[in-house]
């Protein structure tokens, strides 16, 4: 493996449309949270949805600022595209997301799944927040499982595939599913299912799912981190290559040996650096609470509660 690293670079590439009913697809990787942020475009219309965009958060200074949303709305001008979805697939705890500042900008509504009110309700308790989090207000759709919509003349369809979290969704548009922490790259496996309101169990029938899609559809995963044998991020592979390459769930894989490995890996692992500040503003659609009487926004953070 070369010394040479790009998984410290803001890399975009582009997946192009393969014929009618296909979206073209930009990828984005946002380096610090190995974040993959998506375009994807109807060629017809050059209507576009963004996904799951990050806004950046220094965990250190718990400053914001806007580069990497910038980027996404450059390749946008780039591209000759226009906006007219801000999509996300869950409440990220990696990450805080874009989703009202873009709403702002472009004036495109925003959207996740409707079991975002569960996942409020869970963390209004560990936050010891009653009133905190309206979905409903800050939110302009509330996606159920089967839901559709259009970006442009591309059909999209709403797919439920909880796991990670209690209330993710994927949205499938044409041949290009976008499934956030469900899988990673075939070498990397999938995603981790411990979080609060997160079931092993329910990621592994999420997965299946995703793998009885045709076995040509492009499955757009929400991180990479590389692997031990490759330093370059990559975002992209087919539900026949999960099928048959993927670590975790390739063909074979029974449900009790998966349980059991993606439990022993998560044991291992620790809150992501950002997620008790994250989830809070996520909860919000990316807005901080409310600016207290000096004038500044104040997060709320557990002692002892992970």
């Amino acid at each position: 493996m070369s010394n040479k690293s790009e998984l410290d670079k803001c890399v975009v590439r582009h997946s192009p449309s393969t014929g009618p009913s296909s979206p073209d697809v930009w990828g984005i990787y946002e380096p610090d949270t190995g974040s993959i942020q998506y375009i994807c475009a109807d060629p017809e219309t050059r209507e576009a949805a963004l996904i799951d965009v990050v806004l950046n958060f220094d965990p250190a200074s718990f400053a914001l600022d806007t580069s990497s949303m910038d980027q996404v709305l450059g390749l946008v001008k780039e591209n000759n595209l226009t906006v007219t979805w801000v999509l996300d697939t869950h409440p990220h705890a990696d990450h805080v997301m874009a989703s009202s500042r873009l709403k702002k900008h472009t004036g495109a509504p925003n959207a996740i799944g409707v079991k975002v009110k569960e996942i409020a309700e869970l963390w209004r308790e560990i936050y010891h927040t009653p009133d905190a989090f309206d979905p409903d207000r800050d939110f302009d759709r509330l996606f159920q499982d089967g839901d559709t919509f259009k970006i442009g003349s591309l059909e999209v369809s709403v797919m439920l595939s909880v796991g990670h979290t209690l209330g993710s969704i994927s949205y499938i548009c044409g041949d290009a599913i976008f499934a956030h922490d469900t899988f990673m790259q075939p070498d990397s496996g999938t995603a981790r299912a411990d979080f609060p309101g997160g079931s092993t169990e329910e990621l592994w029938n999420s997965l299946q799912k995703i793998l009885a899609l045709p076995g040509n559809t492009r499955v757009f995963v929400g991180h990479d981190y590389g692997s031990k044998d490759r330093n370059e991020p990559e975002w992209e592979a087919t539900v026949d290559e999960h099928k048959a390459h993927n670590i975790h769930v390739k063909d074979g894989t029974k449900k009790e040996d998966y349980i059991k490995v993606r439990n022993e890996r998560d044991a291992t692992l620790s809150l992501p650096d950002r997620m008790l500040a994250a989830l809070q503003i996520n909860l919000r659609a990316g807005q901080l609470p409310n600016a207290e009487s000096d004038g500044d926004h104040y997060l709320k953070i557990p002692v002892n509660k992970f």
